[in-house]
Order: structure tokens, then sequence, then C-alpha cells
């Protein structure tokens, strides 16, 4: 008797489960959530939202700051052109530094996200970012300057497969794509808040232009996000995924070790996983950082004819790359919209296809700034939908007790590949101008393709366990 209760219990419970998620087909990816889940998916957006804005901080000013460290004294607009180059060539040097310096915080926070926990990890890159950005404002030499972007830079690598993995395993099935879509989405909420700071810092300290010693402020800003560690301290815990591969790795170290590295290689279907995983990555963020953030450049040398001050050439600068992530909010939102009606495999490789060509339009044709206006939402559009893809389709390539290491060495693998595009582009913009430059280092999008070619289907398949 007590085995047919214990069978007929089992009977209910098999019934109420199919019940629930029969049920749940019939809701919006929204509707019946948990609290909680909502709770986790705001704190993970606020840090991956602060993260792109420290990170963007560095991008609209970065010639600024560089331009004043290597000539003290002397506005942007009145260098020569050989020292513009100078100017744009250290510029790129810096970005590789930042990328590297990416990469290794998202493989060694990738590692420990998985051993120490995901919340943990969260708490420890966000407060590494914060500070080091606002330390970023007090560099007195290039060296100096790269170094303290390597450091952020850490941070910012560390964070985003955190906050990633927690939000995937939080959420129920139906609504995992959709929740992951929209933490991606509100990165571009953080680079558009990078360019508002630039636009309201000088009403707020003064009359002052972003340019000299000016934009040391900026970074200033950019320490502010370590406060929403008290938040993270208080309201996220661990989630149950996590906590029960860290118990099955107690139990059989060798086979379950959390956080290993060696184990994305050694077993076939992650190695493929991984491989797909990094060339896809190397293509949207050496696309993006290669070539799409340095749309303030562009904006500089469409301004070029007007003979503006510095300060109006600031402010026209925000107001482009404002425009470009407005678009980039709902090119990464349309990936992980598609992705769910679609494949998420297709969904990527038609936005590859988007990117390039969107940098080939932007970069050969606009000429002037109302052109670049139009033309930025379109650019931020197709280059932020690849990343969007990154947060929603990676998580489910990997097991609980290797998805931020799987994640973390994916993304961040690419940066170290990615890290010469940017530096490449400064290069090649000497000899070959900086127009022809960016269309060359656009072609980084076939390793995508090659990718995508590899990479497994996933879409409608739970969490690898």
């Amino acid at each position: 008797m007590a085995v047919l209760r214990g069978c007929r219990r089992k009977r209910l419970i098999v019934g109420q489960s199919e019940e629930q998620e029969s049920n749940g087909k019939n809701l919006r990816w929204y509707q019946g959530v948990p609290r909680y889940a909502w709770v986790v998916l705001a704190i993970a957006a606020l840090g991956w939202l602060f993260d792109t804005m420290d990170q963007n901080l560095f991008t609209l000013v970065r010639q600024p700051a560089v331009s004043s460290l290597l000539y003290p004294g002397i506005a942007s607009s009145a260098l020569t052109k050989a020292q513009a180059a100078a100017v744009n060539s250290a510029s790129g040097t810096v970005t590789a530094v930042f990328l590297l310096g990416w990469a290794v915080g998202g493989l060694v926070f990738g590692v420990l996200g998985d051993r120490l926990g995901r919340t943990r990890t969260m708490i420890i890159t966000i407060l590494i970012y914060a500070l080091f950005t606002g330390l970023s404002g007090l560099s007195h030499s290039i060296p100096m300057f790269a170094f303290y972007r390597f450091l952020t830079a850490l941070g910012v690598g560390g964070e985003w497969a955190a906050g990633a993995a927690i939000v995937a395993e939080i959420f129920p099935h139906r609504s995992r794509g959709r929740a992951l879509g929209l933490l991606q989405a509100l990165s571009a909420v953080g680079n558009m808040m990078a360019a508002t700071v630039l636009l309201v810092l000088p009403i707020v300290v003064g009359k002052m232009e972003l340019h000299g010693e000016q934009w040391r402020y900026a970074f200033f800003v950019g320490a502010l996000p370590a406060l929403l560690v008290l938040w993270i301290r208080k309201s996220v815990k661990e989630p149950e995924k996590w906590e029960h591969a860290q118990s099955e790795a107690k139990k059989s170290a060798t086979t379950n070790e959390l956080g290993s590295i060696m184990q994305l290689f050694t077993d076939p279907k992650l190695r493929r996983n991984t491989i797909a995983g990094v060339l896809m990555a190397a293509a949207g963020v050496g696309g993006f950082w290669g070539v799409g953030n340095w749309m303030p450049e562009l904006t500089k040398e469409a301004l070029r004819p007007l003979h503006l001050m510095d300060a109006d050439v600031s402010k026209y600068k925000s107001y482009v790359f404002l425009a470009q992530n407005f678009g980039a909010f709902f090119g990464a939102y349309t990936y992980a919209a598609l992705s769910e009606r679609t494949t998420r495999r297709g969904a990527l490789l038609f936005f590859f296809v988007l990117a390039f060509g969107a940098i080939q339009l932007v970069f050969q044709t606009a000429n002037s700034y109302s052109q670049l206006l139009t033309l930025a939402p379109v650019l931020g559009f197709c280059l932020l939908g690849p990343f969007s893809a990154y947060t929603v389709y990676f998580p489910e390539l990997f097991p609980t007790r290797l998805r931020t290491t799987g994640c973390g060495f994916c993304y961040n693998c690419a940066r170290i590949l990615a890290a010469g595009a940017p530096f490449l582009l400064g290069k090649l913009s000497i000899s070959m101008g900086f127009r022809n430059a960016a269309s060359a280092v656009a072609c980084v999008y076939i390793l995508g393709v090659i990718g995508v070619a590899i990479a497994p289907e996933t879409r409608g398949k739970p969490l690898p366990d």
C-alpha cells in the first residue's frame, strides 16, 4: 500500500508539473515570474549597466585624455595632423591594453564565479571596476593611464559572466531567453548614461570643456557604482543550481570539478562548444571595439571642416553616441526575440551579416554630421545584436559547474583575439586612412560565421546540469 501511495503521489506531482508547464505556455514571458527573479534581474542588470557605463566613459573621453597626456596644454582642435595621428595610435594601444585586461579578468573571475559563487563574484568585480575607473582620473602619463584601464578591465571582464549565469539559473525556462536579452539590452542604457554624464557634467561642475584636464571628472563619476554592492549583499543569494553543483563537486572532485578550464577541452562536446563560442565572441567583440566604438573619432573627423570648439565637438559626439546606443538597445532585444522565434544560430548569423554591412555603410558613406546622426542608430542596432547572443546563448552551452567558466572563457579569449583590432585600426589609419581601415577590420565577422557553423542549437532546451 505504501508503494502504491508513493506511486500515486509521484504521478500527482508529475501531473501538477505538467499542468504548470502547460499553463506557463499560455503566459507571456514576463507573466508568472517570481518576484525574487525580478530582483535578481534588476541587480544583475544594474551591475552590467554600470559596467558598460564605465567602459564607455573611457570610449568617449579616450581621445581628450590621451591628447591631454601626450600634449598637455594643447587643445585637440589645435593638434597638427601628425599629432592627431599619434593620438589615434596611442588611443588604439590603450584600448588594446583595456581589452587584454578585460580578457584576463573574464578568465579569472569566470573560474571564480563557479568556485566562489555568482553573488560573491559580482560583488568583487563591481568593486574592482568602480575603484579603478575612479583612479583612472588621477593618471599623469600614458603608461599610468593604460595601467589603471587594465585594472578596471579586470572587474569589467569578470562581472558579465556572473550576472548572466545567475539570471539564467533563477528565471523559469520559458522566460530565460527574453530575460537575458533584456539584461544585455540594458547595457545600451549604461552606454547612454556615459554620454549623458558628459553632457551634464559641465553644467554640474561649472563652465568647463572636456579637454585639457577636465576628462578626469568623468572617471570620478564612474566610481559611484560601488554603492550597488550594498544592495547585492542584502538581497541576492546563490542559485540552488549552483549550490547543488557545489555539493556534487565535493562528492566527486575529479569528474564534477567546479570552474575547471581543463574540462572545457577534455570533453568532446564541451570542446566544440568552447571553440565555437570563442569564434562567435571574437567576431562581435572585434567588430564592436575594433570599429564600432570609434564612432566618436569618426564624428570628430566629420566635424573638422566646421572648426568648432572642443566643447562643441564633445557635445556633438555625445549626441551621436546616444543615437548609436538607442539603436543598440533595440538590436540586443531583437536578437533575443528573434532567437526565440527561429533559432539561436540563425539569428546570430543574421546579425553578423547585418553588422558587417552596417560598418561598410557608415564608415564609407557618412560624411556629414547629419548623416552620422541618422545612421548611428542603425550601426548600434546591428553591432549590439551579437552581444545579446552571448548573454542568451552562451549559458546554454555549458553545465552549471562550468557555466561562468565557459562563458568567461569564450567571451574573454575572444577579447584577447580581438585586442589587436583597435590596435590594427589605429596603425592602418595612418597608412590607408581611418575609414578604409575600419572597413578592413570589419572582416573579423568571418570568424563568427565559422563559429556559427560548428555550434550546436540550444533553443527550447533546458539548461544543462
